[in-house]
């Protein structure tokens, strides 16, 4: 844009961007609402929720919150709190602490083998792969590879239990979604 007045011919001259960063009040008010403790009966939508929103949730904190965040912007909405699971640092603890203040408005992924689905191969799939998985997440699908490494091949699908973190309810979700030869 040229502006009147410039003091050289051709000079270029830009007009200052209006200032749109909040006010004072906004941000006090944006503030407020955030430090506010979740009121009796009150959830807080996962599937739909910015990092800052989550972090109003008992022991998430703003780390954990973008975590949150990103999981379901790569993987989809979560739709339950069993998916919830997937991200590192959610466990059972901390899923038992938030059950009664959230809530889930996206579908939840269909399972089995029908469910257009490839099953992961569960001793040659890369970390990558395996944390695709429900309930596993980086942190589990790391160590599933180093216990893989350390101890061999899983034989009996059972034997992911002898990776932390995984117990009989995480092998049944994966009974599906996993082969072993």
């Amino acid at each position: 844009m040229v502006l009147a007045g410039a003091q050289a011919p051709g000079a270029v001259g830009f007009r200052a961007a209006a200032d749109t960063r909040p006010g004072p009040d906004s941000l006090a008010a944006r503030a407020a609402r955030l430090a506010r403790p979740l009121a009796p009966g009150e959830r807080i939508d996962v599937d739909r929720a910015d990092a800052e929103e989550l972090t109003r949730l008992p022991r998430i904190g703003p780390a954990l919150a973008r975590r949150i965040v990103t999981d379901r912007e790569q993987h989809g909405a979560f739709g339950s709190l069993e998916e919830l699971d997937r991200v590192a640092g959610i466990g059972p603890v901390l899923l038992e602490t938030i059950d009664r203040t959230v809530t889930f408005s996206g579908r939840v992924p269909a399972r089995g083998i029908g469910a257009g689905r490839v099953r992961v191969r569960l001793n040659s799939a890369s970390a990558e792969e395996l944390a695709t998985l429900p309930g596993i997440g980086s942190v589990r699908a790391a160590e599933i590879v180093a216990n893989r490494h350390q101890h061999g091949p899983f034989r009996h699908l059972d034997d992911l239990q002898r990776v932390p973190g995984i117990g009989p309810r995480t092998v049944e979700r994966l009974r599906d979604l996993v082969q072993l030869p």
